[in-house]
């Protein structure tokens, strides 16, 4: 993979070059001190990857995410010092297109293969879902299960995800009253951050799905580990590691097929911007079992990846701009 590094830390730059150097496969291709000078690099040599800091002179990295997805997209993973700290401004990132986050490694602390391990993994996850190899063939849903009469709203989101959420549940109002769960790509050192950043901009009660709990009116749940979340038959929340094998984690296409198995009430499911595949053959299994599919457009998608991959299997009912989502939704779920 042809990687890029936008930091202006010596010894960041370091760091990363000699985690790099562990996977002979990835070729380290520029560097670039401060975000004004990522975005002229990458409109003249667009790499597979970016590594992109966060905090830089010039322009900081989610305003260089913003421009790079716009004029020169590729895949950005955000690296920084101490991503805790910074969780609002990550997600700002991820609203721009950032796929994912991970900390800087460590130098000259403990074993360096094992400090380098977080950040290639993240590398290898992005390989898969950018070349979108070795995606497997879904068996068709069992017959759904009579568990419940409620209702509910399924929203999957990764690249761009947060900004469109955020959109979306502001959208929303506070007596809505559809049970909310959503599943965004996003590591689980970061969902309860997302979870309480998501609340505050919105208005609504947002927090981690529980094991065994059941999708509630008036609040919005978020899958919460790398485990998938799916609905088991008796209506309960469940995570679970199966499918091993899936690149995505949490995968939105699992929960998909879960709900189109075993939910029995009214459902809508939502596909918004994101890269790759994740979610459009677990949408049309919604679809399939009679419940309305909506797959955000190419003009309001921040990545037009999996909206674009629902489209083309038909997978979405209706094919709506990101601000038209939640009043369609409203005139679904009003008596």
């Amino acid at each position: 993979m042809k990687i890029a590094i936008v930091n202006d830390m010596p010894l960041a730059v370091e760091a990363l070059r000699r985690a790099l150097a562990f996977e002979p496969a990835h070729q380290l291709v520029w560097v670039a001190a401060n975000g004004a000078e990522a975005v002229q690099r990458c409109a003249e040599y667009t790499p597979d990857l970016i590594l992109m800091d966060l905090f830089m002179p010039i322009m900081d990295g989610v305003e260089a995410t913003r421009r790079i997805m716009a004029d020169s997209p590729c895949a950005i993973v955000i690296v920084t010092g101490d991503s805790q700290q910074n969780v609002h401004r990550v997600f700002e990132a991820m609203g721009h297109g950032a796929l994912d986050v991970v900390d800087t490694p460590a130098l000259g602390v403990g074993n360096p293969a094992d400090a380098a391990a977080p950040l290639l993994r993240k590398i290898t996850n992005i390989g898969w879902l950018i070349g979108e190899r070795n995606k497997r063939e879904r068996p068709p849903a069992a017959q759904r299960a009579a568990v419940s009469r409620k209702s509910l709203v399924a929203i999957g989101s990764s690249a761009g995800g947060p900004a469109a959420l955020e959109v979306l549940l502001k959208a929303l109002p506070r007596d809505f009253t559809p049970a909310i769960v959503l599943v965004q790509h996003v590591d689980e050192v970061f969902a309860a951050g997302m979870a309480e950043w998501l609340g505050s901009v919105s208005g609504h009660t947002v927090r981690l799905a529980r094991q065994g709990e059941m999708p509630q009116s008036g609040t919005v749940l978020l899958a919460g580990t790398n485990h998938h979340l799916r609905l088991l038959k008796d209506g309960t929340l469940a995570y679970t590691a199966e499918p091993v094998n899936e690149i995505y984690r949490p995968s939105i296409d699992v929960f998909f097929e879960s709900v189109a198995q075993y939910w029995s009430g009214d459902a809508v499911g939502v596909l918004l911007t994101g890269m790759g595949r994740d979610g459009a053959q677990g949408l049309k299994l919604m679809r399939q079992q009679g419940y309305v599919t909506i797959a955000q457009d190419q003009r309001s998608s921040a990545v037009y990846g999996m909206p674009k991959a629902a489209a083309a299997i038909d997978a979405a009912a209706h094919i709506l701009a990101l601000d038209a989502i939640a009043p369609r939704l409203l005139e679904i779920f009003t008596p």
